[in-house]
Order: C-alpha cells, then sequence, then structure tokens
C-alpha cells in the first residue's frame, strides 16, 4: 500500500485515516469527509475502502420549500435519535457562494448546540450550481457516514421548492416539510414534491392555516393515490401527513414513530430491485459526468486551423469533427455527425 494517497498535509496514509476515523477519532472523520467533498482519486480510494461497510444506516431526506424550517425540524430530530443513544449525522446542502464556490451558511452557524456531542456529526456541503438541490457528491457523503456507523443520517437540501427532487434517489425516507403561509403550496407539490415524499411534514403546527394544510395536502394525496395503488419496495405506500412544531417538540413523537417504522431492511426481491435500480443510476450518473469532464480535452483540439477549414468550406464540420475525435474510437462508433 505504499503508492495509497495522503491527505495534503498531514503526510498520513488515507488507509491511516480511515483505521482512526472507524475508530472515532473526529478529527480523521473530519479529513475523510474533506477528501470525499473534493473528489478526484483520493476520494475514490476512501470510498472503495468503506464502502463495503455501508449500506445499513437509514437515511432520511428532509426537503421542502425555503422558510418552512427544514434546519429546525432536523435539530429537532437529533436531539429525539440522541435521546435513544443513535449516533447521527447530518449532511447540509448549503446554497454556495457565487465568490467562492463554498457553502454559504457552514457548518458553524447550524445547530451551535450540538458540536459538543461526539454523537453527532453535522457536515455542510455547497451545491454549486447542481439541479435538485443535492451536491454531487452528496452520495459519497452518506456512505462515508454509513460506513463509519452513524445511523440515521439526515440529508437536509437546499430549500429550492419544486426543483428538489433528485434526492429521492438518495434517500430511504423522504420528507417534504411544509408550512402554513409559504406561498401557493399545493401547486408546488404538484410539480413534483408531492410524488417523492414518503410523509408531508407540515411544520410550524402552532400558526394559523396549519390545519387547512394538512387537509388540502391529504386531498391531493387521495386523487394522486387512488385506492388499491401501491409502490413496491415501500413500508408505505401512500404518503403520510405528519403536523409538528419543531420549535415547541409538539408531534416530534408522532414523527419518530413513522421513521422508526420506516427504518426496515427490505431484503426480498422488490427491496433488492429497488437497490439495483439505485445502483445503476448512480453509476450511469458517474459514467456521464466521466466523459462530460473529458469533453474539456477534446474539445480544447478545436483549433484555429480547423476552424478556418470549415469557415472556408475546405472540409465539412462533420469531418472535422471526426478528425479531433480520432483518437478516441469510442466517441467516433457513437458519433452522430
Amino acid at each position: 500500500m505504499g503508492n495509497d494517497p495522503t491527505f495534503p498535509g498531514t503526510g498520513g496514509r488515507i488507509e491511516d485515516l480511515v483505521a482512526r476515523a472507524l475508530a472515532g477519532e473526529r478529527r480523521s472523520i473530519g479529513r475523510l469527509a474533506t477528501l470525499v467533498e473534493n473528489g478526484g482519486r483520493a476520494a475514490e480510494r476512501v470510498l472503495t475502502l468503506l464502502y463495503p461497510k455501508s449500506g445499513h444506516a437509514h437515511v432520511i431526506g428532509i426537503t421542502g420549500p425555503p422558510g418552512a424550517g427544514k434546519s429546525t425540524l432536523t435539530n429537532a430530530l437529533i436531539g429525539a435519535y440522541r435521546a435513544s443513544g443513535d449516533r447521527v449525522a447530518v449532511v447540509a446542502i448549503d446554497p454556495s457562494s457565487e465568490r467562492t464556490g463554498g457553502a454559504t451558511l457552514g457548518d458553524r452557524i447550524r445547530m451551535t448546540d450540538r458540536y459538543a456531542d461526539d454523537g453527532v456529526w453535522v457536515r455542510s456541503m455547497a451545491n454549486r450550481g447542481q439541479p435538485g438541490g443535492v451536491a454531487a457528491a452528496t452520495g459519497d457523503m452518506v456512505a462515508l457516514f454509513d460506513a463509519l456507523g452513524y445511523d440515521p443520517i439526515l440529508v437536509e437540501s437546499v430549500g429550492a421548492g419544486q426543483g428538489e427532487i433528485a434526492i429521492r434517489g438518495l434517500v430511504q425516507t423522504n420528507l417534504v416539510v411544509q408550512a402554513p403561509g409559504a406561498g401557493d403550496h399545493i401547486q408546488a407539490l404538484k410539480a413534483g414534491l408531492l410524488e417523492t415524499a414518503d410523509a408531508h411534514v407540515v411544520n410550524k403546527d402552532d400558526l394559523p392555516g396549519a390545519g387547512r394544510l394538512a387537509r388540502d395536502l391529504l386531498s391531493s394525496l387521495d386523487l394522486a393515490w387512488p385506492p388499491g395503488s401501491g409502490e413496491t419496495g415501500h413500508v408505505a405506500a401512500v404518503p403520510a401527513v405528519i403536523r409538528v412544531s419543531a420549535q415547541t417538540g409538539s408531534g416530534i413523537d408522532d414523527l419518530m414513530r413513522f421513521l422508526r417504522t420506516r427504518n426496515v431492511v427490505v431484503d426480498n426481491d422488490a427491496g433488492m430491485a429497488v437497490r439495483r435500480a439505485r445502483a445503476r443510476a448512480d453509476i450511469t450518473a458517474r459514467v456521464t459526468a466521466g466523459y462530460l469532464a473529458g469533453l474539456d480535452g477534446i474539445l480544447s483540439q478545436i483549433d484555429d486551423r480547423l476552424v478556418d477549414e470549415v469557415a472556408s468550406r475546405r472540409i465539412a464540420p462533420g469531418e472535422a469533427a471526426r478528425q479531433v475525435l480520432a483518437t478516441d474510437q469510442t466517441r467516433l462508433d457513437n458519433i452522430d455527425t
């Protein structure tokens, strides 16, 4: 293992960092999380070592429009799980800073009362403009904390309304948080969030309009899930509607009971079909990203000579493209010019 990549500036091998992280050393856990978020060969090495140890945690998505109280709900769930002795990890996806590309909210101003607790890890990640409110490395970060023994893992995504559909493929249970007075919530849900939820959490239940919001959600679900419909591989086919006040703690026990029933490992054929579908989607996304990243090198071969020849009508654009792709037979065979 002499060629094992090292974490920059430490001189320590990734294999050693992994061993210390598995033993619970928080500094090593933080370094591994940074490697995973940054991607590249080092991140691949981390996941090669740890991925076989993952697959046991209950991964819970927390999504919904801005102002619904997602972070407050996340904090309430941390407290409830810690009261039961569970080790909790939070992957909080923040909007990207336009100047730095980093997370604009950051770990330190989120859930500050949790940092003294060794049983809680909160990691903020910038979404860097990724569609669906989910950072590109979110799945890898979840796998890291899963392998290190955190269960559950809460994934709180950017408050981007109906755009937050990509999180569905990363989690076992998806909570869509709504609050009264957040605008035309039902219209937003019709655009996709209605179908992505395993439960709609009506937060700020102490405010006027919470009851009406819950009734509207139930009516919409009745239309979307007619009697007899179901979803293969899920514990509950029709999303639940649960009223809570994350600020006061009201209804959190009801939400926890729901989450405990969802924390079921499905080992039958239907469950394996769901896992296979997620695995195929993950591989496909990574292959696509790899090919798109490689396009920069290929496009750099479009030099002035080729541009001039096409502009002067000496060669056709398709011939120019084939010259650029001549060193990559796979792309050459599949290009349609």
